[in-house]
Formats: structure tokens, sequence, C-alpha cells
């Protein structure tokens, strides 16, 4: 029997109460504590879960037990003579993949959002049992979990197991009316699990998702293989008006996604929308090796409670940002061409940024839990994307690697598995800079020194040529053009103003720019420029009616408040990266083929 057992209902879908009881036969003599998690593997950002928690109680043999709490997250049970059970409540109205939701239409949760862990138990056996809610508007409801199912009827509800506290934990449960399509990949059992109205063409989809996941597997080898701890492999999406996010799990992910982002029965082209969605779904499957098992020391030795620090998150999701367009290319779900186009958006990106020459990648990603996750008006200028900058420093790791030796970003990435990911050894911080160098046998430090603790702009542009790619810088065509090829009159003018999506209302002043100069700033309305009425759909097109040095008024609601400013557009600069295949021959040629199979 299990140390520790936990049952889960939802006791009432329309207040969003998930009831949570869990016992414990044999708890601590002197008093049993609990804590809960304040942060999600995967999601750099103290979240403080226990603050949903709504009542707790406990009890022994039917009598009350004195619950008392030590701090945020931590509570502790007085001691008892005999089995012990805690009760609360959890409120669950967080529709994002991180916490826990629950209403009439649907419910999910993490682990960590619902199980306090009995201290001095976390590496015995859970057993959860998840019961129906009793709700007559969810009496059609159905799970998918990879939890390991013990005692389940057919649509799923009843009893799972758990090895230990960290496996609890990390496969989500989602319960309601959901879709689900299944398919084989390589002898293992998958699902494409589709929560929410939609209508896509769900052929389609499974043929992509297989191939993505075959060409994934491929890489390591097929491992790790079908048996303990994976037994199946779930992509757990929420479909919703508009979203777009995921987080990974030992063997699934949590993903939302907006409708648009699927294909529909009938179309025959790759929407922008849908390659998204792709690469969302190969992002996320990549982190089944890369951060579930090869796994950073500094995340696998926390326990949860407070912030753990690393430099290393270039490795663990920029890497993977690397990759997960690369793969679409080699299942062959897109062309070189369109490939080149992405890698031109993620330079575009940073060469947009200010804060990509204030933040170096390794802070980057030290500051994550305080920067990335709280972005304020001021991140565009002080802060730089480990995910994005980190894709492009991996990108340019590979083509270094190909440049200097025989050994390739796959070779690297096979021996880390071999390393840390198949026998469940942590990495140590700096681990992949080293690896690299030894699997390589070059002398990269100064590659590194550059890419990963400096603000120099990365050696993009220069190693792309090694490989017949051909780079161009161009004006923006327009406030959506995000880089990449485009036959569009580019905008005449710059101004640095960053608006919210659909709005006109400013989200950010880019530093040194002609708005920062006009002293326009984050959170003014844009009501006129140059006389004509601002609305977000437009804001382009007022842009092409500017000549650059000629000062224009700019008009803005502050504080309920009419402000007028003198803004002076400057020349459109030229921050919109094209890559292209040029005509290569000989040794270029063939690293390109390698590289990109063109």
């Amino acid at each position: 029997m299990s140390a520790v057992r936990y049952h889960v209902r939802p006791a009432a879908p329309r207040e969003h109460l998930f009831e949570v009881r869990c016992s414990i036969d044999r708890p601590d003599p002197a008093g049993q504590t609990f804590r809960l998690p304040s942060w999600i593997r995967g999601s750099y950002l103290v979240r403080d879960f226990a603050k949903h928690v709504v009542d707790v109680s406990a009890e022994c043999y039917g009598r009350a037990l004195a619950v008392e709490r030590l701090d945020k997250r931590s509570l502790r049970v007085a001691p008892c003579a005999g089995a012990l059970t805690l009760r609360y409540r959890v409120h669950a109205f967080d529709a994002s993949v991180r916490k826990a939701y629950l209403d009439l239409q649907r419910g999910f949760f993490n682990g960590s959002s619902l199980f306090y862990c009995p201290q001095g138990m976390e590496r015995g056996g859970f057993e959860v049992v998840l019961q129906r809610p009793d709700d007559p508007l969810c009496a059609d409801w159905r799970v998918a979990t990879t939890l390991a199912a013990i005692d389940v009827d057919a649509a799923g509800f009843g009893r799972y197991h758990a090895d230990d506290y960290e496996s609890l934990i990390d496969h989500p449960v989602e319960m309601g009316r959901f879709e689900r399509l299944d398919f084989d990949v390589d002898g293992i059992p998958h699902a494409l699990v589709l929560s929410g109205r939609c209508e896509p063409d769900r052929a389609r989809l499974v043929a992509d998702l297989r191939r993505i996941c075959h060409v994934e597997r491929e890489l390591f080898g097929q491992q790790p293989g079908r048996g303990p701890g994976f037994e199946q492999y779930l992509f757990l999406a929420n479909v919703v008006g508009s979203g777009y996010g995921g987080l990974e799990h030992r063997s699934s992910t949590a993903l939302i996604c907006s409708r648009k982002d699927l294909p529909r029965p009938g179309d025959t082209g790759l929407s922008k929308e849908y390659r998204g969605f792709l690469g969302l779904c190969s992002h996320e499957y990549f982190h089944l090796w890369n951060v579930k098992r090869i796994t950073a020391q500094r995340f696998a030795e926390s326990d949860l409670g407070a912030e753990a620090y690393t430099r290393d998150l270039w490795h663990y999701e920029g890497v993977t940002s690397y990759y997960d367009d690369l793969f679409l290319l080699r299942a062959g779900l897109i062309d070189a061409a369109t490939y080149l186009d992405l890698v031109a958006e993620n330079a575009t990106r940073i060469e947009r940024a200010p804060g990509a020459l204030v933040q170096t990648l390794a802070d980057a990603s030290f500051e994550a839990w305080t920067k990335y996750y709280q972005p304020d008006e001021n991140s565009p200028n002080a802060t730089v994307s480990y995910y994005v900058k980190g894709a492009l420093a991996a990108l340019c790791l590979d083509l270094r690697l190909r440049v200097g030796s025989t050994k390739t970003l796959d070779d690297v990435m096979r021996a880390a598995w071999q390393r840390w990911g198949a026998p469940g050894v942590p990495v140590p911080e700096g681990g992949l800079e080293a690896l690299a160098q030894e699997v390589s046998g070059l002398d990269l430090r100064a590659f590194f020194d550059r890419a990963l603790r400096s603000t120099e702009p990365l050696p993009l542009a220069e190693l792309l040529t090694d490989f017949g790619v051909h780079v161009a810088r161009r004006a923006p065509h327009g406030d959506k053009d995000d880089g990449g090829r485009s036959n569009k009159t580019p905008l005449p003018v710059w101004t640095g103003l960053q608006l919210r999506a659909g709005d006109t209302r400013i989200a950010s002043v880019l530093s040194a720019s002609p708005a920062a100069r006009a002293g326009v700033q984050a959170g003014d309305q844009l009501v006129a420029l140059d006389g004509w009425r601002v609305t977000g759909a437009g804001w382009s097109e007022a842009l092409m009616r500017l000549q650059p040095g000629r000062s224009v008024a700019l008009h803005v609601f502050r504080d309920d408040a009419l402000l007028q400013f003198d803004l002076t557009p400057a020349p459109a600069r030229a921050d919109t990266w094209v890559l292209t295949l040029a005509d290569a021959t000989g040794a270029v040629l063939e690293r390109r083929k390698d590289w990109l199979g063109a």
C-alpha cells in the first residue's frame, strides 16, 4: 500500500473548487508537517500555489486535530496516534498551463497546485484517486493523464500511482469533454487531447505530429524506449479563442492554443498560425529530453520552495528553441527557405531589442525570476530573451562545430543524453559548454564568452555566410513585419513606439528613440498624429505619411488629460533580417546540405 493517499474530487465546478483529502497511516509522531510547492518546474516564477487553498482541516479517527501554519506554504498538524487525514479545498481558476482550473466544461490541474507533500515521505509511494464530479452537467467527463493507472474505469476515474512526490506532480491531469486523437510513434502510444470547441483536420494533425516526434526520437537513437515512467506521451491542448503557450512534463505537455492555430479540413497550405502550433509541440516534445531528463543540477536540487538560480537557461530553453523549428524542416513540414525566414525573425527580434546591448544571456537566465517572468514597460530596453537569443546562440554553436570539426550540436546533445539523461544524473552548471568542447575537440572558450557573457552581437552573419546563406537587412514594412522575405513597401520612418496589440495605448518606448526624446511614455493613449486620428489597425499607415526629420504633433491622453508632443521621426532603420539561399559550391554547399538539406 502507498505511504500517502490522495482523493481528488471536482467538488464544486460552478465555484471552481477542487476538494482534496490526503491520508497517511503513520504520520510523524511529533506532528506531521506538510508543504506545497511555490513554483512549478519549467516556469521560473514564484507563484505561491498555497494562496489558492481555501480551507484546511485535519482529523484522526474522527477526532479533529489542530493545524498550525508555519509559513506561506507549510503547515503542521498536531501529533496523533493513528492514521491522519488532511482535508482542504483549492480554488482553481487559472486557465494557463501552470496551475489548476475547474468549471462546468473542464477540469485541469498540475499536482504542484493540489498536493501538499508530507515531509519525510517525499520518496515513498503515492496513490491518487480521481473521483467523478457530482454535478449532473459533468456526468460525461473523462480523464487524460500519464499517471500510472492502477484501477480505473472506462472514463479514467479511479486509482493511480506515483513512485515519489516528484513524479506525482509531473503528470498533469485533464478531465472533461475532450477529443483524443491516438497515434503511434516508434511503438510508443501518443495522443493529442483537444479540450475546447474546435473542428480541426484530425488526420493532418496526427500525421504532422507523428513526423515531428519521430525525427526527434531519431536524434537520440529512439531513446527512451517504452517502459516504466514512459508508457505513453500526451499532448494536452486547451483550445481557446486566443492563447499560446506550453509547459513540459516527463511524459506529457500541457498546451494552450487558439482555434485559428489548428488546421481546418480542406486547408492545404501551412498557415503561420499552424506552423506556430507545430513549433510549440516540437519545442515541448524536445523537453522530454532537454530539461526533463537532461536536467540542471540547480533545479534538481530545489524543493520548489524558493528560486533556484542558474545561468544555463540558454542551454535548456535556447537549444530547445533552436531545434523546435529545425525539426519542422527535418520532418519535411517546411522547406529550407521557410526555415531561414524563421531564423531571420529571431535575428530581427534581437536586432530591434535595445536590451540585447544591456543584458547578457547568462544574466538573462539568472534574472529570469524577476525580469523575464515579470516584464514591465522597460523590459525591451533592459532585457534579452534567453529563448530567442539562446536559440541564435545554439545555432551559432552548431555552425561553429560544423565548420571547425567533424561534430555537430546533434552529437553534443546525444552525448548529453548518454552522460546525464539516460543515467538520471543532473547537469552541473556550465555542463553543456564543457561537453561541446570535449566532443568537438575545439577550444570554444572565446565563443562562449562572447555568446553568453557579453553583449557583443553574435557572429551569426559570418557563420551563415560559411553555409551559403545570404544575409541582408532591410527596413520593416509595418508594425507586424517580424522579418524574413518581403516585397512590400518599407516604412520611411522610425519612432521607437511599441503599441499594445490591437490598441493605441503605448506599451513601451524604446531607449534613445524619437519617441523617448519627444517625452511620451508607456501607458499614454495615442489620439492623433500630424492631425490625423490614430487607430491600432492603422498605425503603420499613419507612419507611411511621415517624413524623416520633419516634426509632427502627437496628441495623447495621459491620466485623462490631453497632451501634445513634438515628434521628429528618424529614418527607418535597417533592422529587419532577410536570409536566403545563395549560390554555393564545393565545401560550402556540402556543409549547407548537411545542415539544411538544400
